[in-house]
């Protein structure tokens, strides 16, 4: 307003001076002259008036705009800042100071502004911060912590004057610090990746490590530079037919086994299951290295469109180190063939494999008929070599279209590829059985050698490889005892193996309920009639007191894992009770225990009986494992070292059942027993059978020239016992001197024993 007055007084002053002006210039009227001045001077006010009004309203509509742009800032969630382009008006948002930690009233302070940004901020040009519509730089929040930040700023408005121009900013902000941070990783990470990939590509030349990749919807396989130089070939991409040509000809199961998994992958295959197999492959020096393939299968929603592959690693010189240690625990020494231990081996890859890829095989077992009997007469020596001269018949018929073992004793075994010729087992356990033959005109010229056989398909059941095994052999013991008998499993025999399994079921409920009990047959010395030992017999007595004979459940128990349980308990208590019975003040005598095939072939003997003496704390003297003289005779190799190991122990050994097995007696000689047992069925006959006493006293004889004690069992009458005492047997074992008896009732007949042994002189006699 004050300048609106200057104005006006300044122009009536210039109006007086024009009036005077004019006047004096042109002569005119003063009256005239007034009016033109007056009007002049009217119109410059009106003019003065009217400039100040749109300046003031002009003033009013910015900062009614500022404002309104200030609003719409703080509304917004992303940074914005409203300012001049001379730094003297800044207005940050509420998401801006949030980020950088200062107010608005901070920033308005230039030294505290060049903190926050960096020099490159504070453009010469505004076009060119306008220009760079992205423009990207690092904030220094309060605290000195980096924030990545990219802006875009437009103008809002501008002003001139003679001295400067002004422009109001208005620039948004995005936090990208997240988005620089992956990407510094990223850019670390490709780094490390090429120097991951140069090292990887070394270690695969230096470890002679190959690659061999089957690739969905291509016939060909793919293999690694590494893999083609091992091999000696100069293409990265092999047909079927030249792998399949590369494979050891011995190794033709395990081909078609991995063809079948690379060109057919199974649904639901586990992408994190690492798959491996062994096998011989040409290599580039012309000779067969074995490799070992790790692989892995990727499936897709359409099976063949899988990806399967893996590693192929040469491990021909870890195969020659473990040559040895293989042939120690796989080969048998007999034969020189596969054992069961690597059969059982076998057999549960290809029942795994097969059921996977829906393929089978056939289970074949051989058994030479009547062996024991070519044993005694022809001598252990020549047994072993018609078991070995049997396995190369076996070995030249299979091939290499199946796998073949001895699986113990006189008992072989044969896996083959099921190719969908029910009689091909036939025809290959027809074709072993005429070759057979042949062998009669050598060493056995005395003898016939036959072989009989079972067989199963490994698809026809079974939850793993053992129970088909089991099957197969069950179907061999199905024979009439005719020679060269062929039996396959089927219905008839299925039904008899369910019978058994109820009957498996039930006595593993007896095992938890504790229904199974110990009955104790005494041992007598024939000499003065003293207690020398017991028997610990087992016993299954349900809760109605239905006793089941062990002939009835022990033979299911050995087909399953149940015997395990038996041995185990019959082993810890036979020793417990002699101890509990040792503690009380009885005249410390030995128990004997029997053992199994299962127990013998299959388990660790020696440490289960350590455990149990260490358990119970009976002294190994106190305790006598019997074994029958068919399981000693049924590997003796392995009998004999198994012996050899419980008798390390300080345990005693017995033979039982002597003389069934149609045995020389020149096993005596190799056996490491202690006591051998005289069978029942040679004591029945003693008093009315000559031939049968002689029989008797040159066995007891010869044993007592190998310091090997005998004892009869199945003694029932005086006179039998006479003979025997008089013929030199040591002890004797039967229902005159006492039944087996449960634990209570053996412990009186123990008390009574000790009472008469405390008398001068005691005679045989029939006990209550």
């Amino acid at each position: 307003m004050n300048k609106l007055n200057k104005s006006v007084t300044l122009t009536a002053v210039l109006a007086a001076a024009a009036l005077t002006a004019m006047n004096t210039a042109f002569r005119i009227p003063q009256y005239t002259a007034v009016i033109l001045v007056s009007f002049a001077v009217s119109a410059l006010v009106l003019t003065l008036i009217a400039f100040a009004c749109v300046k003031h309203f002009t003033k009013e509509r910015i900062i009614r705009d500022r404002e309104n742009i200030l609003r719409i800032m703080q509304s917004l969630n992303t940074m914005a800042v409203l300012w001049d382009s001379d730094f003297r008006y800044i207005e940050a948002n509420a998401e801006l100071t949030k980020n950088i930690g200062y107010t608005s009233e901070d920033l308005a302070d230039m030294k505290t502004l060049q903190k926050v940004l960096p020099p490159d901020a504070f453009a010469p040009s505004l076009q060119a911060i306008v220009n760079s519509r992205d423009e990207e730089f690092t904030v220094i929040a309060k605290g000195g912590a980096k924030v990545n930040t990219i802006w875009n700023t437009s103008i809002i408005s501008s002003s001139e004057s003679k001295t400067r121009q002004s422009c109001l900013m208005l620039s948004i902000g995005l936090d990208i610090s997240e988005t620089v941070r992956m990407k510094e990783d990223l850019i670390k990470y490709s780094k490390e990746l090429a120097e991951s990939e140069k090292r990887y590509a070394l270690s695969m030349g230096l470890s002679e490590i190959g690659l061999l990749l089957k690739e969905p919807g291509k016939s060909g396989y793919y293999i690694s530079e590494q893999l083609m130089t091992m091999l000696g070939l100069n293409v990265m991409e092999i047909s079927e037919g030249v792998l399949r040509a590369r494979f050891h000809p011995a190794d033709e199961m395990t081909f078609n086994a991995l063809l079948a998994a690379m060109v057919n992958p199974y649904a639901g295959s586990d992408s994190d299951t690492i798959h491996s197999t062994e096998f011989r492959l040409l290599s580039a020096d012309n000779t067969y290295h074995w490799y070992q393939f790790r692989y892995k299968i990727s499936p897709a929603e359409t099976k063949l469109l899988a990806n399967i592959g893996g590693a192929v690693i040469d491990v021909t010189k870890d195969k020659e180190k473990d040559s040895i240690i293989e042939k120690m625990a796989y080969i048998d020494d007999v034969t020189q063939i596969f054992n069961r231990n690597k059969f059982m081996q076998i057999g549960q890859e290809t029942f795994e494999c097969s059921h996977d890829m829906n393929i089978s095989y056939w289970v074949v077992v051989l058994d030479i008929d009547n062996f024991h009997i070519i044993n005694d007469t022809c001598g252990y020596q020549n047994g072993n070599k018609l078991l070995a001269e049997f396995a190369a018949v076996m070995q030249n018929v299979i091939t290499d279209s199946g796998f073949g073992a001895r699986i113990g004793g006189d008992n072989f075994a044969l896996l083959i590829r099921d190719v969908g010729d029910d009689e091909l087992p036939v025809r290959i356990i027809k074709k072993i059985q005429d070759k057979v033959k042949d062998l009669c005109a050598e060493s056995f010229s005395l003898q016939t050698i036959t072989c009989s056989a079972g067989y199963c398909k490994m698809s026809d059941g079974g939850s793993d490889f053992a129970q088909v095994l089991d099957r197969a052999e069950f179907s061999l013991s199905m024979s009439d005892g005719s020679k060269s008998s062929i039996i396959r499993y089927d219905n008839k025999i299925h039904d008899k193996i369910i019978a058994g399994t109820a009957l498996e079921n039930e006595l593993a409920a007896a095992i938890e309920n504790n229904e199974l009990a110990l009955y104790y047959q005494p041992k007598i010395d024939l000499s003065d009639g003293s207690l020398m030992g017991m028997e610990a017999l087992i016993r299954w007595i349900k809760p109605d007191g239905t006793v089941v004979p062990p002939s009835q459940f022990i033979p299911v128990a050995e087909n399953s894992l149940l015997i395990t349980k038996i041995s185990a308990f019959v082993l810890k208590e036979a020793c417990r009770q002699n101890k509990e019975w040792q503690d009380k003040g009885y005249p410390p005598i030995t128990v004997s225990i029997n053992l199994t095939a299962v127990d013998f072939y299959q388990t660790d003997v020696k440490e289960s009986i350590q455990r149990a003496l260490d358990e119970t704390g009976m002294e190994a003297e106190w305790l006598d494992v019997e074994l029958t003289e068919s399981l000693a005779l049924k590997d003796i190799d392995h009998a004999i070292k198994q012996m050899e190991d419980i008798k390390a122990l300080g345990v005693k050994l017995s033979m039982d059942d002597f003389g069934t097995g149609y045995s020389s007696l020149s096993y005596i000689q190799v056996l490491p027993i202690t006591l051998l047992k005289l069978d029942r069925s040679f004591i029945m006959y003693l008093e009315e059978d000559e031939i049968s006493r002689e029989i008797v006293s040159a066995v007891i004889r010869i044993a007592k020239s190998k310091k090997i004690e005998t004892i009869a069992e199945g003694i029932e009458t005086i006179g039998q016992a006479e003979i025997l005492k008089k013929s030199g047997c040591d002890l004797a074992q039967g229902y005159f001197f006492g039944k087996p008896m449960p634990a209570d009732k053996f412990e009186e007949f123990m008390a009574m024993k000790a009472k008469q042994q405390a008398k001068p002189a005691v005679e045989l006699r029939v006990e209550s």
